[in-house]
């Protein structure tokens, strides 16, 4: 594509930020010519569609297939593939290890992207637990703050009682409530997980994906002041004195190149690659690609015992083929009383004849992790990925402190499992490898001043430009407890609000 003159935004990145941005900006800016950049093909028939809402049967399956584990890196990441080649020509649409790529990860092999159009919007869990405490950007205005919680959860279509709770689920809460509500601060003991999960007239829970956020990105012509680009990748953002004009592109399918000139640009590419296209640009603030920092992730499973929880298996219905999981149930963290996230994704699972033979209890801890400076994104001046861009080498290694936290919450863990029923560590718990919660924050994070310790200020403009932003979980300069996207909404929040300002 070729644009003689400038389109008014450009947004590179097709996921949930993205799509938050342009809708923000469409709502305000009705006038505005905007172009996005997805980088890989369509999967299935719709543009940004959630793999579980997609009508084709056979792209269906598989998603559902790899849903079933309730462990997110079980089903959104791939084992290392040879079919991914210098061009990603060809190259099946989903998600993919870094190492996949070409990185060099070792130090975090769980980390993976996607390499689709709605990028992890058309993957992810819907988890949207509130960030608290020291999740909170300490330097933004609390009045602030919450505007932008609030729109956040506004455009993810947050439902906070997504599930309505079994008889097993209400026992499940009535006996975990003994062991952490009493050390947890008040509204945040045993309680429905809050989803981007909504029904629609057919009962059908439908999660919110970038096509919901804003439908322009799945129905060509909707909006005909809105351009979407797949199957392409911006290999550099064009800029001078301090002002980004627009995007150098390479159309993967067709190895040709093109420009797109556009008076305000957007990178919310992912916490990986919107540092490596920065970087591809000469784009090199001092902490671009540093402070990379992500929870534990420990996940476990335990049968309830109907007996001693005082519920009726034989009772409990099964969820329908459509969604796995019976209930889905959260302990928030209270900081330093009560520090783990716990999430519990919980199935009636049946016999051969269909009924209840169990209530099984997934038992998920996220345990927080210091931010360190030298936990980083290394990129080549001289080597480049599967894409073509900059090969990234992975830094990251846990404190002594982020391992004694660990064991810490493995004891919790097997406590508060062992109220529910039989539980053994050993076989019914295991840490996932760095990277695995894809819960990844901090590589171009926002800070209050331009002291080498950020990438962006508190508008999420990047330090040195007066037009190019980034939004995203990159952009999170705390440590996370709870999972990234609704926090990393805010941030898609704070830039469309810089950039209509600037549009006017």
């Amino acid at each position: 594509m070729h644009a003689e003159e400038p389109v008014d935004l450009l947004i590179v990145g097709s996921g949930l930020m993205g799509a938050a941005v342009a809708r923000s900006v469409r709502e305000q800016r009705p006038h505005a010519r905007i172009v996005m950049i997805a980088g890989g093909p369509t999967v299935g028939p719709v543009a940004g569609q959630h793999l579980h809402d997609v009508t084709d049967p056979e792209v269906w399956d598989q998603y559902n297939k790899r849903v079933s584990s309730g462990v997110q890196a079980f089903y959104t990441g791939v084992a290392p593939s040879a079919e991914t080649g210098a061009s990603m020509q060809g190259v099946t649409p989903g998600m993919y290890h870094l190492t996949s790529l070409g990185e060099d990860a070792e130090e975090m092999p769980s980390a993976s992207v996607a390499w689709n159009a709605g990028g992890m919007g058309i993957h992810w869990t819907a988890a949207t637990p509130f960030p608290w405490g020291s999740e909170i950007t300490p330097h933004i205005a609390p009045e602030e703050w919450e505007r932008d919680l609030v729109r956040a959860a506004e455009l993810l279509e947050v439902n906070r009682e997504p599930y309505p709770q079994t008889e097993a689920g209400r026992a499940v809460v009535r006996t975990l409530a003994g062991h952490f509500d009493p050390r947890s601060a008040a509204g945040r003991g045993v309680q429905d997980m809050p989803m981007a999960v909504n029904p629609d007239e057919t009962g059908l829970k439908v999660r919110t994906s970038p096509s919901v956020i804003f439908p322009p990105v799945g129905t060509p012509g909707l909006d005909g002041r809105f351009t979407l680009v797949t199957d392409t990748i911006a290999t550099s953002i064009l800029h001078e004195n301090g002002r980004a004009t627009g995007a150098e592109c390479r159309d993967v399918a067709a190895g040709r190149t093109s420009t797109i000139r556009a008076r305000q640009v957007v990178v919310c590419a992912d916490t990986v690659r919107t540092p490596q296209l920065l970087f591809a640009s000469g784009i090199r603030p001092e902490a671009l690609g540093r402070y990379l920092n992500e929870h534990f992730f420990l996940t476990g499973i335990v049968d309830a015992d109907p007996e001693r929880l005082g519920f009726d298996l034989s009772g409990l219905v099964p969820p329908t083929d459509h969604e796995w999981a019976s209930d889905c149930l959260w302990v928030p963290h209270s900081d330093a009383d009560q520090p783990y996230q716990v999430h519990l994704m919980n199935k009636v699972v049946t016999d051969e004849e269909g009924r209840p033979a169990r209530y099984a209890v997934g038992i998920e801890y996220y345990i927080r992790t210091e931010i360190q400076r030298e936990n980083r994104l290394e990129f080549s001046d001289d080597e480049v990925d599967a894409t073509g861009m900059p090969r990234i080498r992975v830094h990251f290694r846990y404190s002594e402190s982020d391992r004694a936290n660990l064991e810490l919450a493995r004891g919790d863990q097997a406590t508060a499992a062992r109220l529910l029923g039989d539980f053994d560590p050993e076989t019914q718990s295991a840490v996932l490898g760095a990277g695995g919660s894809l819960h990844l924050t901090g590589t171009v994070r926002m800070g209050p001043v331009d002291d080498g310790t950020s990438v962006c200020d508190l508008d999420c403009r990047v330090w040195g430009f007066d037009n190019l932003f980034v939004a995203g979980n990159g952009v999170i300069p705390t440590a996370l407890v709870c999972n990234s996207t609704l926090t990393g909404m805010t941030t898609a929040v704070r830039a469309a609000t810089a950039v209509v300002r600037a549009l006017a």
